[in-house]
């Protein structure tokens, strides 16, 4: 194992910006910028043993700060979506930025996925961190973040997830890559996915929940048997026809609290494949319609439902619906949470 560094640009501040790449012993290898704490590249072999980089992005730090798409970036403090902009705790309500209709999206204007973190290599993990002051983007306390990347011989990234605030306050971070199993040139409609997900929170035409937890059987939402990405997209029900797509929470049928697996998608053709492990209660399925006005990675022109996202995480607008797994982290508690995303071949 090995973790090479390389400054890939800088900040109109003057701040450098990092890359760090850990290759294993196979050759697959995971690349990590210290803005926004970004997953950029994952190579990993397909059936012939060709080397695919399976994970969207930019090559330069120009491009990643136009990034609103938020490719690749770790979100917070709070991903997703929080109705109105604002939540109630302990009594008093906090007012945040409005930068998606009238919602609050991924931490509001100046998230975590547009700063630049502290980075530390240890072994074979890259450590990412970031202190968060209080009123950062309107949230209260002095949030401090630990983002931890590692790659093993086994082609498994895990992104640990530690946190701690001096006040109390809410949390929900996820990583916001986006994957195509096949590379950057093709649509993801024919990847197959499964989720062990038998219910979904529902949402409005706004992707705001209703606080309604549904059945997903006899909608375009049941990936509870694997198929085709593509196959139910353009089906009526539960909004995949209003919003063109799926930007939808599902609930994990989990068995405990640890991390365990929640969903697969496989690529057909070139026969790779990725097992998403977790310990959080949802995970958010996002097909992006069209990227078309996009160019990625090595001037590599996206598409047509060039990827999807797996956003593991709790519930959007969880401070507004207290039925929703709660997202309040107390003064002087630790956060911990894990995400593996295993990347094999299907024989």
């Amino acid at each position: 194992m090995s973790v090479t560094v390389t400054e890939i640009g800088r900040m109109p501040s003057g701040e450098a910006v990092i890359r760090y790449t850990i290759t294993n012993k196979n050759g697959a290898s995971a690349s990590f910028l210290n803005y926004g704490a970004t997953w950029q590249t994952m190579f990993v072999p397909n059936r012939k043993g060709e080397l695919v980089d399976v994970v969207l992005g930019y090559d330069t730090v120009e491009e990643y700060q136009k990034n609103y798409m938020y490719l690749g970036c770790t979100v917070g403090r709070v991903a997703n979506r929080i109705k109105d902009a604002r939540f109630t705790l302990n009594g008093t309500e906090y007012k945040l930025a409005v930068n998606n209709g009238d919602a609050c999206l991924h931490g509001g204007n100046v998230g975590f996925d547009k700063k630049i973190w502290q980075a530390q290599i240890d072994g074979d993990a890259v450590f990412f961190s970031l202190t968060s002051p209080d009123g950062d983007e309107g949230f209260p306390g002095t949030l401090s973040v630990v983002v931890i990347y590692t790659l093993d011989d086994e082609n498994a990234l895990s992104i640990r997830y530690l946190l701690n605030s001096d006040a109390d306050t809410i949390q929900n971070m996820t990583n916001h890559a986006y994957f195509n199993l096949a590379g950057q040139q093709s649509s993801v409609l024919d990847q197959t996915l499964w989720i062990n997900a038998s219910r979904t929170t529902r949402i409005d035409k706004d992707v705001l929940p209703t606080g309604e937890i549904v059945p997903v059987r006899g909608t375009p939402l049941d990936f509870t048997k694997a198929k085709p990405i593509g196959r139910d997209i353009k089906g009526k029900g539960e909004m995949v026809d209003v919003i063109g797509g799926y930007d939808h929470n599902f609930v994990i049928d989990r068995k405990g609290s640890e991390v365990e697996k929640i969903a697969t998608a496989i690529d057909p053709v070139g026969g790779i494949a990725m097992d998403v492990y977790t310990d959080q209660p949802g995970v958010q399925l996002f097909t992006p319609p069209d990227f078309t006005y996009m160019t990625g990675k090595n001037g590599v022109q996206y598409g047509i439902y060039p990827a999807f996202c797996l956003e593991t995480q709790h519930f959007a607008d969880a401070m507004n619906h207290p039925e929703f797994p709660s997202i309040v982290l107390h003064a002087g508690e630790v956060f911990s949470s894990e995400t593996v995303y295993h990347f094999r071949v299907e024989k």
